[in-house]
């Protein structure tokens, strides 16, 4: 934690903030270690505070072994000032992305009222890119991560055919990931079977899965805080020609963008190495979502991997590769994986099989 500390102290200095309030709970954990579902960092160039209430504090204390621990009660604006003063801070950066305009307003006027001359300034994005190259411990959870995925597939769909509900696989998936070990799921597993499956983001219903249809089932796992994310696409009894098709178009964009990216590539540039495939083939209008994203603490995180990203890869990150086609009335096909970048070289870090049948 003293490192992350450390490099956020910089970044600090480097935008003439002498301290930043940290609200956003996965920056919290990033850079404290303290698992609370409650509580505020205050960092500046020499003292580091955790705030948190009175269910929390013993928590803290054991979690957070570099944070001076602070009890505290209300809101921001009840005791936020003092601190402040006590620490000297004139220039506080906040996370506005995070603190509410409310809380932010409430937070103005208490300083005022206590005759404080500390200023407001906005400063989201400074934990984030720190938390998007990851060390050898986050790696390690990011690898357990997706090895339950993996496995978690391997144990159920050999049992799946007509006739099964979208929602009874979906428990089955979630079931087998708790069971071996999973700690909460990073997100709502989707199973979308038939016309459903051209929804990116569907939610599973009661409709049975039938032969001939593509079913889409994206899941993850969740380990010492970090996630996993992916996708496969499969086609109980025969498959008919549009999705032999669509699914090799699909399975083809992510080889190559796997194949082809580089260290120091943009989000865009990443993107574009599977979008061409996919527009190439006809389908441009039917991937309306971005190639894929950065894993951690949260399912979604920095880098992007879509049209207009100024994100830059850098070795150490894990981010997803998901291409998809989408055809609305027919339903579509998503193949997604959780990658580490090594040396300008990707490591699968999900290995269940992609063979389409």
């Amino acid at each position: 934690m003293s490192n992350r500390l450390d490099a956020l102290r910089r970044r600090l200095g480097h935008g003439e903030l002498e301290a930043i309030l940290i609200s956003q709970s996965d920056n919290r954990r990033y850079l404290s270690g303290f698992t609370g579902s409650a509580g505020f960092l205050l960092i500046s160039q020499n003292r580091a505070l955790l705030a948190t209430d009175f269910r929390y504090v013993e928590q803290a204390r054991a979690e957070a072994p570099a944070f001076d621990v602070v009890r505290i009660q209300g809101t921001p604006s009840k005791w936020l000032p003092p601190l402040l003063a006590d620490l000297g801070v004139r220039r506080l950066g906040f996370e506005d992305r995070d603190l509410s305009f409310s809380s932010y307003k409430d937070l103005t006027r208490a300083l005022g009222e206590n005759g404080s001359d500390t200023s407001l300034m906005p400063a989201s994005g400074l934990v984030e890119p720190l938390r998007a190259v990851k060390e050898d411990a986050e790696l390690r959870n990011l690898e357990e991560a997706a090895a339950l995925a993996d496995a978690a597939l391997a144990e159920v769909l050999p049992g799946v055919e007509a006739g099964i509900s979208e929602k009874d696989l979906a428990w089955r998936l979630e079931s087998c990931l708790r069971q071996n070990g999973s700690e909460p799921l990073p997100f709502e597993i989707i199973v979308a079977s038939g016309p459903n499956s051209a929804l990116p983001h569907a939610r599973p219903t009661d409709r049975a899965i039938r032969d001939g249809e593509p079913v889409v089932i994206d899941l993850g796992a969740r380990v010492g805080g970090y996630c996993s994310d992916m996708t496969r696409t499969i086609c109980p009894g025969d498959e008919d020609d549009t999705f032999a098709r669509v699914y090799d178009i699909v399975l083809g964009a992510q080889l190559t963008a796997m194949a082809t990216l580089l260290t120091g590539m943009t989000g865009e540039e990443v993107d574009r190495l599977g979008r061409t495939a996919i527009s190439q083939a006809g389908y441009e209008e039917n991937f309306g979502h971005g190639l894929g994203h950065g894993v951690g603490l949260a399912a979604h995180e920095e880098p992007r991997l879509g049209p207009n990203s100024a994100d830059v890869l850098a070795d150490g990150m894990v981010f997803t590769i998901e291409p998809g086609i989408y055809i609305p009335g027919w339903g579509g096909v998503r193949i997604e994986d959780t990658v580490a970048l090594e040396k300008s070289k990707l490591r699968q870090l999900t290995t269940a099989s992609k063979i389409r049948r």
